[in-house]
């Protein structure tokens, strides 16, 4: 992939001469420290206290000698993102609008259900996408999130949850998606980093089996992406014919249906234990016709797969609608009996616009509010 262009690049975490700690992974925390003359075992505790137990002050570090904790206090800090407004619905779903050191923000969304609770996370601010259904991609692309910036919302949403030290069981927060603002695969180096430190059986411990990285199909990256990380994969497929993804999903026009199809099945580790997930946005009388449905099957043979049948969720502007029930219903029977499991997403979050394609547009537009009620 093409470096990054600098403009776009995350911005250098540091703040008052203080280097942020967060968001460096083992190697990088250690030659850190060995360059400030510590010993490199100080990485480890360090380690502990910032991902395991969830403490920002070095004050509160105890095991490290206070000349250490003194000396670190000097030169580094523990930063998480500024939670810049936070909101509840009536579902229980939490939304945080995290503001980064540049002033830039992403949104970040919690999602309880009864056995689990997911935490939906961006990787960009803004989307490099533009598809055509998501009100989040009419946004424009501002740049990549650095690695603290991505586990920066992880963390945040431990504190909003107290959920410090790291449990073991009974948590809120066991599974994470990649499925907020932007494209994961276009800043795959910074969200691989980030996920190591997620992963980390000793900080905050989330099992890979728990993590989806959801991509529009950035073929390229998606056999490294299986290699290296070994994550749940989704992709945000949403239409069965070349010339309509082109319009639904403009990246088609430069990874096909059919080349997307192969990476899927070339996906490393891909099983019936372990299937892709495909994304399908049901849009009314443009992508959910039985037709549609038997050639979504057709296209899934092969891969160990389930579907998820997403209700459009409207927003202003938009010239799509929401399939009916008994579209989806009928769409989902197809596409169940052959063999391809196809639950409807209830959607979460609606009324403070943390649904699915609706992340970071309230937020927008209330920053356009309050700079046009400044001029005035």
């Amino acid at each position: 992939m093409k470096p990054v262009p600098e403009i776009f690049a995350p911005p250098a975490d540091v703040v008052e001469g203080r280097r942020n700690l967060v968001g460096l992974d083992r190697g990088a925390l250690t030659a850190l420290l060995v360059e400030e003359g510590l010993e490199p075992f100080r990485a480890r505790q360090l380690w502990h206290w910032i991902y395991h137990r969830g403490v920002t002050d070095f004050a509160l570090m105890t095991t490290l000698a206070k000349p250490v904790r003194e000396r670190l206090a000097t030169r580094f800090a523990v930063r998480r993102p500024a939670v810049a407004r936070a909101e509840r619905s009536t579902d229980g779903t939490q939304k945080w609008l995290l503001r980064f050191v540049d002033g830039q923000e992403a949104e970040t969304v919690h999602i309880p259900e009864e056995d689990r609770g997911t935490l939906c996370v961006s990787s960009q601010v803004g989307c490099t996408l533009a598809c055509k259904f998501c009100h989040t991609g009419t946004q424009p692309w501002v740049r990549n999130l650095g690695p603290a910036e991505i586990v920066g919302q992880v963390m945040a949403a431990r504190d909003a949850l107290a959920e410090w030290p790291s449990p073991k069981d009974d948590r809120q927060l066991t599974n994470i998606v990649l499925m907020g603002m932007g494209e994961p695969l276009y800043n795959y180096d910074n969200v691989a980093t980030a996920l190591r430190i997620v992963m980390d059986g000793e900080g905050l411990a989330v099992s890979r089996r728990k993590i989806t990285l959801s991509t529009a199909g950035v073929v390229p990256m998606m056999r490294r992406c299986g290699e290296e990380l070994g994550v749940n994969l989704a992709v945000s497929l949403h239409a069965v014919r070349d010339e309509l993804r082109d319009v639904l999903v403009p990246l088609n026009k430069r990874y096909p249906i059919a080349e997307l199809m192969q990476a899927c099945r070339d996906y490393p580790g891909l099983s019936n234990a372990r299937r892709i997930t495909f994304e399908y946005v049901m849009l009314k009388g443009v992508n959910d016709s039985p037709a549609d449905a038997r050639a979504l099957v057709r296209l899934l043979e092969g891969i160990p797969a389930k579907v998820n049948l997403i209700p459009f969720n409207p927003w202003p502007g938009s010239s799509f609608e929401c399939s009916s029930a008994a579209a989806i219903r009928h769409f989902g029977d197809i596409v169940n009996a052959a063999g391809y499991a196809s639950p409807v997403r209830t959607p979460r979050g609606r009324d403070i616009l943390a649904a699915c394609g609706q992340l970071k547009s309230d937020s927008v537009r209330r920053r356009k509010a309050d700079e046009a009620a400044a001029v005035a």
